[in-house]
């Protein structure tokens, strides 16, 4: 990617749209853009980080069906991802669970897991070929809004302003760092994160194991799964103090011995999680992705969405990049963007605390499993989102 740099003060530039984030929704937007027929010298894209350290960044993403077919449409599909094939849902200590399998959709796969690091590797790269300039490291630092544009000020090496038709803010952050939204819930949950490895690990096979305390999901990833464990704060702070050893013995404990012996774990990371979702946009200023929704990590929808997000907006900009193309797309996005907040909001919030409707889980997951149209709905939501 081309990062723009001057040693003298930069007068004002006119773009049609300028990107705030340049992670992966960001750089789809972009590169979906000038696929559909945006001019690349038209299109901003900003960001904090130098593409070389987001390269570095070593969190794992799932991303489903629908997922791959708008990256590959772009032409950034990672070159190292794992198929997910099967999805594995259970409730610790109850009768009960689901099993969705590929087949079932003659797919190749339900999802896959990636690096974040090169999922953005290969959108730098199409967005490098296509020509689409970056202002990196840079920040943000004011937007000014009036009847024809946005001005942006930028804090970088070197300070700019900015003039965008349409200003899209692709950078959402941690949910304990954001504003509040109009739609705002603290689940009193902490996500522990790490890589493990286990003695008997069952290929292709993805868990989300549903625990007293919240979701546990183990996501295959090579020989290793990519773990994220959802417990209360003073628990993940326990489990954060503990040798590898005793974290591994805590792991297993939780989920059981469905892929053996847990044996190994990589340094583990710790993110507070919560609802932050419905931004408020502006005539000419509009939020996607985890900018606009920041949505707890039971079913994997966080990245998902924003993708979704991007391929509407991309489609609609090309076209017009004015204050009614962003109110079309507001409404386009509405009915999807609600089901997909509800449906995580509600699976959070029952694993929340010792609610009596986990009770009801056990049963639940078996009816799924055994009615064909509710394992469908559950599955087409994780494949494609709600259509």
């Amino acid at each position: 990617m081309n990062d723009t740099t001057s040693h003298a003060t930069s007068t004002a530039a006119a773009y049609d749209v300028a990107i705030c984030g340049a992670g992966p929704a960001g750089m789809a937007l972009a590169a979906l853009l000038v696929k559909r027929g945006m001019a690349a010298g038209r299109i901003a894209l900003i960001d904090a980080r130098t593409l070389d350290q987001s390269c570095q960044d070593p969190r794992s993403l799932a991303l489903s069906w629908g997922s791959r077919q708008i990256l590959e449409d772009i032409g950034a599909w990672p070159a190292v991802a794992t198929a997910i094939e099967q999805i594995h849902v259970s409730r610790r200590g109850q009768f009960g669970r689901s099993l969705i399998d590929r087949n079932d959709y003659q797919l190749p796969a339900l999802g896959y897991v990636v690096r974040y690091g090169d999922l953005v590797k290969a959108l730098g790269e199409v967005c490098t070929a296509l020509g689409i300039a970056a202002l990196r490291p840079a920040r943000v630092a004011a937007l000014g809004e009036d009847h024809d544009g946005v001005s942006l000020t930028i804090a970088a090496d070197v300070p700019q302003v900015l003039r965008a038709a349409i200003v899209v803010q692709a950078e959402g952050g941690l949910f304990n760092e954001q504003q509040s939204r109009a739609i705002h819930r603290d689940y009193q949950q902490t996500a522990i994160i790490a890589q493990v490895r286990s003695s008997t690990p069952q290929p292709q096979r993805a868990y989300e194991r549903f625990t007293e305390q919240g979701p546990l999901a183990l996501l295959p990833q090579g020989e290793e799964y990519s773990l994220v464990w959802c417990v209360r704060p003073e628990t993940a702070a326990h489990l954060q103090g503990l040798s590898d050893a005793d974290f591994l013995n805590a792991l297993g404990q939780a989920f059981g011995d469905r892929v053996g012996r847990f044996s190994h774990a990589t340094p583990r990371l710790a993110f507070p999680l919560g609802l932050n979702a419905d931004a408020h946009n502006t005539g000419r200023i509009v939020a996607i992705g985890n900018a606009a929704q920041t949505l707890h990590p039971v079913a994997g929808q966080g990245l998902n969405l924003g993708l979704r997000d991007v391929t509407v907006l991309a489609r609609l900009l090309a076209q017009a990049a004015t204050p009614t193309t962003l109110a079309v797309y507001t409404e386009q996005r509405r009915q999807d963007r609600g089901t997909t907040v509800r449906v995580t909001d509600t699976m959070a919030r029952i694993f929340a605390n010792d609610s009596p409707a986990q009770s009801l889980l056990g049963l639940s997951l078996a009816a799924i499993d055994m009615i064909g149209p509710a394992r469908e709905l559950l599955a087409d939501l994780m494949m494609y989102g709600r259509r």
